[in-house]
């Protein structure tokens, strides 16, 4: 049986005084998971919004594949369905820890 859906990811981007926030909205049809993140600037940098856009947006939508993953997850297995073409950790691995939110290499200012 083929199956096709289309999911779109919404995200918004607030900046402030060298902060920029960011959250990214999906919404299933049947559920709405949402993600948030965040960049600030250095101080001592010259201010590149769209470097702290960049930033916030990755952010949000990687908490964001965060949540999708532990709502599958949460599902469990279903009666007659195999479980095929997962990536990511592998059955029996824990999830490594989340490193915080920090500079990112080559733009160490944000």
């Amino acid at each position: 049986m083929t199956r096709t859906l289309e999911w779109k990811v919404g995200v918004e981007l607030t900046e402030d005084s060298g902060r920029t926030k960011a959250e990214a909205r999906l919404s299933t049809g049947t559920s709405t998971l949402t993600g948030h993140g965040s960049a600030r600037c250095n101080p001592a940098d010259v201010d590149v919004p769209a470097i702290g856009d960049e930033l916030a947006a990755s952010r949000a939508m990687k908490d964001l594949a965060g949540k999708l993953t532990g709502t599958a997850a949460r599902s469990g297995p279903r009666p007659g369905r195999a479980r095929s073409g997962t990536s990511g950790s592998s059955p029996g691995r824990a999830h490594p820890a989340r490193a915080p939110s920090g500079p990112s290499p080559g733009h160490p200012s944000r």
